[in-house]
C-alpha cells in the first residue's frame, strides 16, 4: 500500500514510517521541520540526538531497502498539497502534521490563532485535495482523547445512539476541549465527519492517549533512525518529562491533585494501533472513531511508577506536586471505551514498567542534554493567560 506520513520527521511520524516500510508498503513523508522549531522556541531541544533530514533518508534506504519519498513543504499551503499528492497518489493517508501542545496553545493570542489556523487549516487543505486527487483514500487522522475531556459519564468510541420522543438516531459524542490546541482538534473531527458524509470520504479518527517511549525495533542501533524525544514544558508529555527528570536528579511534578486521569500507550504500541488502522480501511462514506490507549492511570501514580523503575538505576527523585497551571477537572470520573483497536487485533507488546527501563536506558546515555535544557521545564505557562515563574528548579 502507498502510505504517506504528514508530520514524518516528528515523534510519531519518523517511527511509523520505519514500521509501516518494514511491513512492506511503500511510504512518502511531508514536514517542515515545524517540530524542531517550535522545541527550539522553547528554549529546549530534543533529549536523543536527531539526525537532520539528508541523514534520515540516507539510513532509511540503507536499512529497509528503500527510498522514503519526502516532500518539504507546508500543509496549509494547498498548491503544494495538491502536487504531493498528485506525484505519489497515496492509498492512506496519516495526518500528523500538526502543533500537538496544549501549553503551546494557552501561551497567547499570536500562539492561539497559530494554532487553530495551522491545525484547522491544515486539515482542510488535506481533504480538498483528497477529494480532487485521490477520493478513494484513507484518512487516518490523529485526534486526541483530549477532544472528549473529562465528563461524567462514560466515553464511547466517537459515536452513540440518542432516543427521544421515539425517534433514534446516532450522534458523535460531545466534546469538550480543554485548551486552544485540543479545540482545533474537536473542529477537525467535525470537518472530517461532514467531508465523509458529503463527499463520501473514508477515514478513521484517532483519539490517542499519551504515549511515552523512545524506541521501536525497526530502529535497530543506528542512530541516525531514532525519534526524538522532547521534555520541555510544552512538547514533553506528562511520562516523558517526568524521565527526563528523574534522570537528572529533579523532583517528579505532578500537577494539583495529581488525581487526573488519562490513558497511556507505549511508542511501539502506538505504531501497531496506527498500523492496524492503515491496513483496515473503513468503507466509503464512513468515519470512525477509534480511542488508543493501553491502561488508564492518574497522574500520581504514573509518578510513582516513574520514581520506581529510578530507583532501579541508581536514582533517588522525590515526587513534589506543585499548583496546577490548567483549567481542568483533577478528581473525575474517567471510563473510556477502546474496544474497536482490539478486534482488529491489538495485544500490548510491552508492560509500562519494562518500557521505561528503555526509555532510562536511553535518556541516561544523554543526560548532559536534558541538563543543558532543565530550564525548559518551568511550567510557567498559566490557563487564565498569565506567565509567572515557579521555585521549581
Amino acid at each position: 500500500m502507498r502510505v504517506l506520513i504528514t508530520g514524518v520527521d516528528g515523534y510519531l511520524g519518523w517511527p511509523l514510517s520505519l514500521y509501516l516500510a518494514a511491513r512492506g508498503h511503500e511510504v512518502a513523508g511531508i514536514d517542515d521541520y515545524s517540530r524542531r522549531a517550535w522545541v527550539g522556541e522553547m528554549g529546549s531541544q530534543s533529549a536523543i540526538p536527531i539526525a537532520k533530514m539528508a541523514d534520515r533518508l540516507l539510513a532509511y534506504r540503507e536499512h529497509l531497502g528503500q527510498n522514503l519519498r519526502f516532500y518539504r513543504g507546508d500543509l496549509t499551503d494547498y498548491n503544494f498539497v495538491l502536487n504531493a499528492y498528485k506525484s505519489f497518489q497515496p492509498e492512506a493517508i496519516v495526518f500528523l502534521g500538526q502543533m500537538p501542545s496544549a501549553p503551546y496553545s494557552m501561551l497567547d493570542v499570536h500562539h492561539a490563532v497559530y494554532t487553530q489556523t495551522n491545525n484547522v487549516m491544515g486539515a482542510l487543505v488535506t481533504l480538498f485535495a483528497m477529494k480532487e486527487v485521490v477520493p478513494d483514500c484513507h484518512l487516518v487522522k490523529l485526534g486526541t482523547m483530549g477532544e472528549y475531556g473529562t465528563p461524567d459519564v462514560d466515553i464511547p468510541e466517537g459515536f452513540f445512539e440518542l432516543e427521544y420522543r421515539g425517534r433514534k438516531d446516532t450522534m458523535m459524542f460531545p466534546r469538550k476541549a480543554g485548551s486552544w490546541y485540543h479545540q482545533s482538534k474537536v473542529h477537525d473531527t467535525h470537518n472530517v465527519e461532514m467531508a465523509c458524509r458529503l463527499w463520501g470520504m473514508r477515514s478513521t479518527d484517532i483519539m490517542q492517549g499519551v504515549v511515552y517511549g523512545t524506541y521501536i525495533d525497526e530502529m535497530g542501533d543506528d542512530e541516525r533512525l531514532r525519534t526524538r524525544f522532547d521534555f520541555d514544558q510544552c512538547f514533553g508529555t506528562a511520562i516523558n518529562r517526568f524521565c527526563a527528570q528523574a534522570v537528572i536528579g529533579l523532583p517528579l511534578t505532578p500537577y494539583g491533585k495529581g488525581t487526573q486521569k488519562r490513558g497511556f500507550l507505549a511508542l511501539r504500541d502506538s505504531m501497531q494501533c496506527l498500523g492496524l488502522a492503515v491496513e483496515n480501511p473503513p468503507k466509503a462514506g464512513e468515519c470512525r472513531v477509534f480511542n488508543q490507549f493501553e491502561e488508564v492511570y492518574n497522574v500520581t501514580e504514573l509518578a510513582e511508577r516513574v520514581q520506581g523503575v529510578a530507583s532501579g538505576y541508581g536514582l533517588d527523585v522525590a515526587i513534589n506536586p506543585m499548583e496546577n497551571p490548567r483549567m481542568e477537572s483533577e478528581s473525575h470520573h474517567y471510563n473510556p471505551d477502546h474496544q474497536h483497536l482490539l478486534d482488529l487485533g491489538y495485544e500490548p507488546t510491552r508492560d509500562m514498567e519494562t518500557e521505561l527501563k528503555q526509555v532510562f536506558q536511553d535518556l541516561i546515555a544523554h543526560k548532559d542534554r536534558i541538563e543543558a535544557r532543565k530550564e525548559a521545564q518551568f511550567p510557567d505557562i498559566r490557563w487564565d493567560g498569565s506567565r509567572r515563574k515557579s521555585d521549581y528548579l
